[in-house]
């Protein structure tokens, strides 16, 4: 049976969020627009609470496609019970977009560098991570890398915590902060313990997670994509005199100068993701393209909310369409496209 009726899952403010351009401010996307786009394509829509699901009632997902987004809350406590909700779909078999794993991703770079790792795709591994849960589990290794490496933390968007660190000595200082967990109660118990406990070993004081990458150099630029259903936004972002990363810097600027096999490259790795709508940060270093992040949802759509243009493949040849888009009609064609294909 065909999916007809797609439910967008609303957050306790009733938003489903992705649009940058938004009024009121971070009220997420235009139900009324939503609603008019996918009825002129045949399909219904609802708006619904993530209260208001009852995995009780398993007939009630048969029919149905599931929508919704992550969180950036302080602590992330609001997006861990999506996470659960979300997990909740999958199990009672109905059918969610994006599917679990990508969810985890989301603000979670290192889940998001072993969703690269098993990927069987050779184009996107050129960046090779190392993760880890604690400073110690780093210390043991660190003779064993070279440097220069990129550190990031597992949490945080955009750049802010991202650094290059030179040499042992700056990796060990840099993220022993960055690892940091330190609690003072929590540590105090875990003292007398020890003192308690012969041969008790202690917990780490610093078990915030992190990875490890290669620098991949001879880049000053990279590309912020933005793709729904068969169209490409290309946001252009230099990086900083004195920095390597283009992310949050500020320098950004649409162009129809871009990499000759650019736009090849990302449509390979998003016909692989199997989904509607996609966010990657592609880079060139004058040889070869690589993957720096992705994100399938939540991602900001500054990209497509200000371009002035995007790109089509038409008969195996990328045209420019000097065309504004609208976010909600995007969505609508993209997933009406998607959800036609899957039958």
């Amino acid at each position: 049976m065909e999916n007809k009726t797609i439910v967008f899952l609303v957050d306790y403010n009733n938003r489903f969020s992705y649009k940058w351009n938004a009024k009121p401010y971070r009220s997420g996307l235009n139900k009324e627009t939503l609603l008019l786009e996918f009825k002129k394509l045949g399909r219904e829509v609802i708006f619904m609470s993530y209260t208001d699901l009852n995995f009780r009632d398993k007939e009630f997902f048969l029919d149905k496609v599931f929508l919704y987004t992550s969180q950036e809350d302080e602590n992330l406590f609001y997006k861990s019970y999506v996470e659960d909700i979300v997990l909740g779909l999958e199990l009672i078999g109905a059918n969610v977009i994006p599917g679990y794993k990508y969810l985890r991703a989301h603000h979670n770079k290192m889940f998001m560098e072993i969703i690269r790792d098993v990927a069987p795709i050779p184009e996107i591994k050129n960046i090779k991570s190392n993760y880890f849960g604690t400073f110690e589990d780093f210390k043991k290794s660190a003779d064993s890398f070279s440097y220069p490496l990129v550190l990031k933390s597992a949490f945080g968007a955009t750049s802010k915590a991202v650094t290059l660190i030179s040499n042992k000595k700056e990796a060990l200082k840099k993220i022993k902060s960055y690892s940091n967990s330190k609690s003072f109660w929590y540590d105090l118990k875990d003292y007398i313990r020890a003192i308690k406990h012969k041969g008790y070993k202690r917990e780490s004081r610093y078990r915030r997670k992190f990875i490890v990458q290669n620098l991949i150099s001879g880049m000053d630029r990279d590309y912020k994509i933005l793709v729904f259903g068969d169209k490409y936004y290309v946001l252009e972002r230099r990086v900083k005199k004195n920095d390597f990363r283009a992310s949050g810097s500020g320098l950004i600027n649409y162009t129809k100068d871009i990499p000759a096999g650019m736009l090849d490259y990302a449509h390979d790795f998003f016909e692989k993701q199997n989904l509607p709508f996609f966010a990657m940060d592609v880079a060139f270093d004058k040889q070869n393209f690589s993957l720096i992040e992705f994100q399938a949802l939540y991602f900001g759509t500054h990209t497509l909310d200000t371009a002035p243009y995007y790109f089509i493949q038409k008969n195996g040849e990328w045209v420019c369409v000097e065309k504004k888009s609208v976010i909600e009609t995007e969505m609508a064609f993209a997933l009406d496209s998607f959800l036609s294909r899957q039958q």
